[in-house]
C-alpha cells in the first residue's frame, strides 16, 4: 500500500485548481498532476461550473510561426525563460507564474491574449524537445520563437517587418468600428 501524503494531495490539487482557472485542458491537467481522471472531472466541473472541452488538443509547431501567435509566444517564452534562469521556479510552477505574467502584460499593452495556457505548455515541450528555440531580430535585437536549425542570421520579426495583411482581420476592422 502507497503512502498519501495530505500535504502533497492538497498541493496537487492547488496546481489543478490554478490550471483550471487559467483555462487548461483535461489532457494538461493529467499530465501535469497525479490526479485521477475522475478527480480531475470534479474539481473542473467545481472550480468553473461546467465540464472541460473535448477534442484534441492543438499540435503543432507551425502555429507559433504565424505572425500574432510568434509575438504572442516570443513574449510568454521570454517571461518562463527567464524566471527559470532567475527566479528558481521550474516545472509547471514556471508555467502559472509565466502564463500570469504574460497574461498580465498583454492585457495592459495588447488587448486580448493570443496564447492560451494549453499551447504556452506544448510551447515548453517543444523547447524541452529542442524543436523551436529563441533568436534575435536583426532590427530590434529581441528575442523571437523559432524552428530549431532554421536559418536565422538575418531574421527579422513581425514586429519590425509585419505581413501586409497583419492587423486587417474582421475582428480588428470590427473593433476599429466600435471605435468610431
Amino acid at each position: 500500500m502507497r503512502n498519501k501524503s495530505v500535504v502533497n494531495e492538497a498541493r496537487e490539487i492547488q496546481i489543478a485548481v490554478d490550471l483550471i482557472e487559467l483555462g487548461a485542458r483535461l489532457q494538461l491537467l493529467q499530465e501535469e498532476t497525479a490526479l485521477s481522471r475522475e478527480r480531475l472531472l470534479r474539481l473542473y466541473k467545481e472550480v468553473k461550473g461546467e465540464s472541460p472541452s473535448k477534442g484534441m488538443l492543438p499540435y503543432s509547431t507551425d502555429w507559433f510561426m504565424s505572425w500574432l501567435p510568434n509575438i504572442h509566444s516570443s513574449l510568454f517564452m521570454g517571461v518562463h525563460q527567464y524566471l527559470v534562469k532567475n527566479a528558481g521556479v521550474s516545472g509547471v510552477e514556471a508555467l502559472v507564474k509565466s502564463y500570469r505574467l504574460y497574461l498580465e502584460q498583454v492585457r495592459i499593452s495588447m488587448g486580448e491574449p493570443e496564447l492560451s495556457i494549453t499551447r504556452a505548455w506544448f510551447l515548453i515541450r517543444f523547447f524541452d524537445a529542442k524543436m523551436m528555440q529563441m533568436t534575435e531580430c536583426k532590427e530590434c535585437g529581441g528575442q523571437f520563437v523559432v524552428h530549431t536549425n532554421e536559418l536565422c542570421a538575418e531574421y527579422s520579426c513581425g514586429i519590425c517587418r509585419p505581413p501586409s495583411r497583419a492587423g486587417k482581420t474582421r475582428k480588428a476592422a470590427q473593433a476599429e468600428a466600435q471605435l468610431a
